[in-house]
């Protein structure tokens, strides 16, 4: 969330509905809201910020409605830019926001015709002193949305905008997908921040957190991806563990899947990295490129993504004389193009100081591409044993990343059977249609419980720290350098 967004490439066509109803966008009228059986729900999913080309919540989006819509459920997506692409027919309600930091003028100051109402005016106000607004002015503008649909959805399922506007009554029950506490980003950036005045910058951008670990503590029902996201929910922001459940998300196994006819390219590391900030870690990967080629001149990396131009990446790689084809950056792929990429690698790798879920994982795996990961936050949830589906190594640690990856791309048996297994692990426990049963059972308890958020409220008691989160914190010493962040 706190990168430049990458180019965005082609989009492809979205059914949008800006004001006529979940029941005239499926082509027949609503039914009464309330729970009834297993027949199908009217859900509005929302999401402040879509693009499935930077970071997860876009693609949590994309494919969530679309594995919803094929069980039968009716899903309308209610979102601001960068809108999201949707597929399977599912309809996109835009409820746009000033798009302050689009490129390419990010932090741009609207014109005076812009301007549209109060929350307009709040969300530059915020960003002209240094904060991100847009959790905070998407949940006010989905607010006004909401109450003038009434009765048109039976659950509403908010991805992490944790604004004070989803509290009280919407007409609906609301579920809400924490991902992983923003916090943890906040905690990471503030250990690598150079001096006093980055540090004031790093904790005003991030002021918004306060508001979403106010939020958080008065919801009824919390959807998150993995286990060690709910012990950092518990611990960060003191919701009651009770109020949480587990949903693990997953690849979309068809799109991605091993094609032997797509040549391997010898030497080829591939990364995902939506974010130029210390919590990806990849900064320590192209240290480990640079161990690695002492003895292995062919390997190369291949980024997908962009880092800042004199941001943390950019120096370590003109520091250890990475130039020419060394490092790869690439930006604005399609689909195919990006699980091709993967397809090509004889190594993938997960580099970051912490995961929520890590989706690059579990798609490089269901390529059938061997991985090598760290041990950081969900990530050993997704991509299992060491030895056994994967090679694992502690996050930051930057000489066992460079011994991985050599031995992976020295041992071609263990290059298979890795990737063998990985892509088995992915097909048994991570699929977006896993994904969409364990949220519309979810759903389903929010309809029977009926409390609205906010009308009673968790412990504000935090839980003891769990061995997680202690990890997450001793790993949180980068020496990264970086510029104001814009979002994803």
């Amino acid at each position: 969330m706190t990168a430049e967004a990458m180019d965005a490439g082609p989009r492809r066509d979205i059914g949008t509905d800006t004001g006529t109803g979940i029941g005239t966008a499926f082509g027949h009228p609503a039914g009464p809201a309330g729970p009834s059986g297993d027949r199908p729900l009217r859900i509005a999913l929302l999401t402040y910020k879509g693009n499935p080309f930077c970071g997860g919540q876009g693609v949590y989006v994309r494919h969530l409605s679309r594995e919803l819509a094929r069980l039968g459920h009716r899903v309308e997506v209610i979102g601001a830019q960068p809108y999201p692409v949707l597929d399977g027919g599912v309809p996109l309600t835009e409820l746009p926001s000033l798009d302050l930091y689009r490129q390419p003028d990010p932090f741009r100051t609207p014109k005076h015709g812009e301007y549209r109402d109060w929350v307009d005016a709040l969300e530059v106000a915020t960003m002209w002193t240094g904060g991100f607004p847009e959790p905070l002015t998407f949940s006010l503008r989905a607010r006004r949305h909401l109450l003038a649909r009434r009765g048109e959805f039976d659950v509403i399922h908010d991805n992490q905008t944790l604004g004070y506007g989803l509290l009280g009554d919407l007409g609906a029950p609301l579920v809400t997908t924490i991902h992983h506490p923003i916090t943890v980003d906040r905690r990471l950036e503030l250990a690598a921040a150079a001096d006093l005045k980055r540090r004031a910058s790093v904790r005003r951008w991030y002021a918004f957190t306060r508001m979403q670990k106010r939020v958080a503590r008065r919801l009824p029902s919390v959807l998150t991806v993995s286990g060690s996201s709910r012990d950092e929910i518990v611990e960060d922001l003191g919701v009651a563990p009770e109020r949480i459940r587990v949903v693990h998300i997953g690849a979309d196994t068809e799109l991605w899947s091993p094609d032997p006819s797509v040549p391997e390219v010898t030497g080829r590391i591939v990364t995902t990295s939506s974010a130029d900030v210390p919590l990806k870690g990849l900064v320590h990967l192209v240290e480990a490129l640079a161990k690695l080629r002492t003895e292995n001149p062919d390997a190369h990396l291949v980024v997908v993504g962009r880092p800042a131009e004199d941001g943390p990446v950019a120096q370590a790689i003109e520091r250890y004389g990475l130039g020419g084809d060394a490092v790869r950056f690439v930006k604005g792929v399609t689909d195919a193009e990006l699980v091709d990429l993967y397809r090509s690698a004889q190594v993938a790798c997960v580099p970051s100081l912490y995961e929520g879920f890590s989706l690059p994982a579990a798609e490089a795996m269901a390529t059938g591409t061997p991985l090598v990961a760290t041990t950081g936050g969900a990530i050993p949830e997704v991509s299992g044993r060491d030895g056994d589906t994967c090679l694992a190594v502690p996050p930051g640690d930057a000489g066992a990343l460079a011994q991985a990856l050599g031995r992976l791309l020295a041992e071609p048996a263990l290059r298979v059977r890795l990737g063998a297994a990985g892509r088995a692990r992915v097909l048994e426990r991570f699929t977006w249609a896993r994904a969409a049963q364990g949220t519309a059972e979810l759903y389903r308890e929010a309809l029977a419980t009926g409390t609205p958020a906010g009308t009673r409220r968790a412990s504000r008691t935090p839980a003891p720290a769990t061995p997680h989160a202690r990890a997450t914190r001793a790993a949180a010493t980068p020496n990264d350098r970086e510029g104001r962040p814009t979002p994803c």
